[in-house]
């Protein structure tokens, strides 16, 4: 990771720290956190179609799980809302293992149909079961997250927001460790040359199998903490909306970078929260994220941080080339 890009991770995270500080109102606060939410989805998403290469379009169906694994165990089951979240990373898990079984060995347009058939397989589970999951409606009054006698809810939701900056560093610290170790050199191999991983003693299926587990723990977590701050768990997470602004970020932000799609996800969902407040932007505001994506993909095929990059770059000096200049 180049000095450029550290320093500026350590500014974002700099005015993270201070944000709320600045900006004291709910609803701000409010997109900032949706905004965290969204940017630990992308950036595990980011694990397996970026460093991977497997088309996995049933992400988002790990968020919803988590969702509903929190909702239920906090809401019927009266667990703990920590422990809830937790356990929505830990069966967001087990469901990785299972759509990953059939998938490990397929290639291209038949992982995106299996792994989307998966979403909409979830989908239909959780309206059918509504005496456990409220159907179509979905789940209301989840209890909310309390350390002793303090609500999180309190303070224009202070304690909300640092505990989703807080799971968005741990997350993103996890995955590019991940990202950096033997593993992801690995997934690296397998998504650029698959024979010439198997040739290196690299087993495709295994670590298609690890990634997609990897990359659902966070992503369970995340969905969590969504519906004990939403306190609302609907089928809306495992729709089509869902998934295509999260792959929008993925693709703006810039696939195989971790950190293109975490600021991808910050600054689209303060525009497009911000759109949907202008009359006749609350469905166009889609569209117009789609002809960024297209844009940005057209001019940058990295993605925005790529194009960051190359900003930032213009007017060095090129590299002295040592030999050259001892002779």
């Amino acid at each position: 990771m180049t000095r450029n890009r550290l320093f500026t991770i350590a500014l974002v995270g700099i005015a993270a720290l201070f944000f709320p500080m600045i900006f004291q109102d709910s609803y701000t606060r409010h997109l900032a956190i949706l905004a965290l939410i969204f940017a630990v989805i992308v950036s595990n998403w980011d694990l397996s179609l970026g460093f991977a290469g497997l088309f996995n379009f049933g992400h988002t169906t790990f968020f919803g799980v988590g969702v509903y694994t929190a909702a239920i165990l906090a809401k019927t089951f009266e667990v703990n809302p920590w422990l809830a979240m937790i356990a929505g990373g830990l069966s967001a898990a087990v469901v990785a293992v299972i759509i990953a079984a059939p998938v490990a060995k397929l290639k291209g347009i038949y992982v995106v149909l299996v792994t989307f058939a998966f979403s909409q397989l979830a989908l239909q589970l959780v309206l059918s079961q509504g005496q456990i999951t409220g159907g179509a409606e979905g789940m209301v009054r989840i209890p909310s997250l309390r350390i002793g006698d303090y609500n999180f809810a309190r303070d224009f939701k202070l304690g909300y927001y640092y505990t989703a900056l807080g799971l968005t560093a741990i997350s993103t610290t996890f995955l590019l460790l991940v990202a950096r170790s033997p593993f992801g050199k690995s997934l690296r191999a397998v998504r650029d040359n698959e024979d010439y991983a198997t040739a290196r003693g690299i087993s495709v299926a295994r670590q298609r199998i690890l990634v997609l587990v990897v990359s659902a723990i966070f992503t369970g977590i995340a969905g969590g903490f969504y519906a004990v701050y939403l306190r609302v768990a609907s089928p809306e997470v495992f729709g089509f909306a869902t998934l295509s602004l999260a792959l929008s970020m993925v693709l703006i932000g810039g696939t195989g970078t971790i950190i293109g799609p975490i600021f991808a996800a910050l600054v689209l969902t303060f525009v497009s929260e911000g759109m949907a407040g202008i009359r006749g932007f609350e469905e166009a505001r889609f569209i117009v994220i789609a002809v960024t994506m297209i844009a940005i993909l057209r001019i940058a095929p990295g993605g925005a941080i790529d194009l960051m990059s190359k900003a930032v770059s213009i007017g060095r000096p090129p590299p002295t080339d040592l030999k050259s200049k001892n002779t």
